[in-house]
């Protein structure tokens, strides 16, 4: 196999949240069941993104958080 320089990734699009989904949890409802996990919450409004500890599946904030969150 010739190295050409390019890096192939699997790179997966972030999921795009808003500040009334607050607080994000994965797997998000949206998921098929075969991919379930043990449900955790993400921190987004820190850093505005978060990535699951368990599947990868990463969350970016667009916009800001409201007061409280």
């Amino acid at each position: 196999m010739a190295d050409d320089g390019v890096t192939t990734a699997n790179v997966q699009a972030a999921v795009v949240v808003h500040a009334d989904d607050l607080p994000v949890y994965c797997p998000n409802p949206g998921m098929p069941l075969w991919s379930s996990h043990p449900r955790v919450f993400l921190d987004v409004a820190g850093a505005g993104e978060a990535m699951c500890p368990y599947c990868g599946t990463r969350y970016r904030l667009e916009g800001d958080a409201k007061a409280g969150h």
